[in-house]
């Protein structure tokens, strides 16, 4: 599979309760903006980008992205989010087999995240896969098959339960492993209170 046959989606529209409220992603970092690390990131790895984010879509702006909001109402999660990517996929990306999901306010996920995940669906096209780290799953990080999107609209809209591992759950899905050397960062650091952020600036510094 090449890089064109997949599409990426930045996950941005949380809460950001912890940060005080706000978009996270569009915090400095380095000089930059958090959201614009996580861009130059992931824009090698895939095909065309779409920004999840709701609200003005103008504040976003600068970064020339399409911004897909989420497509069922109230706050769904980050499921809304990757719904939106795969609706935006289906209709502005027609040939790709499915979307990359990653976090806006995780800066350091890996380089290779979209080739691992793509090679640990095996043969199976229609397998979920997500990344998981010394034993622990990330699920806003994923490969998500755009033929899930109708079974995934069913299960939001149904409500009963919103949590990502129970909807994957319903399909057939992996994990790839992205665990990291002894010693070294965990890839898959969020930024959430302020001090996380001050824990982003020293890892930078450090290399990151």
């Amino acid at each position: 599979m090449s890089t064109a046959d997949l599409a990426g989606c930045i996950l941005a529209g949380g809460l950001a309760r912890r940060m005080g409220g706000g978009d996270k992603p569009l915090l400095p970092l380095g000089g930059e903006t958090m959201l614009a690390r996580v861009i130059a990131r992931l824009r090698p790895q895939v095909g065309p980008l779409v920004l999840n984010a709701n609200g003005e879509a103008g504040r976003f702006a600068e970064f020339g992205l399409p911004v897909a909001p989420d497509p069922v109402e109230g706050f769904a999660g980050p499921l809304a989010g990757v719904l939106a990517g795969l609706r935006w996929a289906q209709i502005h990306a027609p040939g790709t087999d499915g979307i990359v999901s990653v976090a806006g306010d995780t800066p350091f996920y890996p380089v290779d995240l979209a080739a691992r995940l793509v090679a640990a669906r095996s043969e199976d096209p229609q397998r979920i896969v997500l990344a998981r780290a010394d034993g622990h799953m990330h699920p806003v990080f994923g490969y998500w098959p755009v033929a899930v999107a109708d079974s995934l609209e069913t299960f939001l809209r149904q409500g009963t339960t919103r949590k990502v591992l129970a909807f994957v759950d319903l399909h057939p899905n992996t994990s790839a492993d992205f665990t990291p050397p002894p010693g070294a960062p965990d890839p898959f650091f969020n930024v959430n209170t302020p001090e996380d952020l001050a824990a982003a600036e020293d890892l930078l510094k450090a290399g990151a």
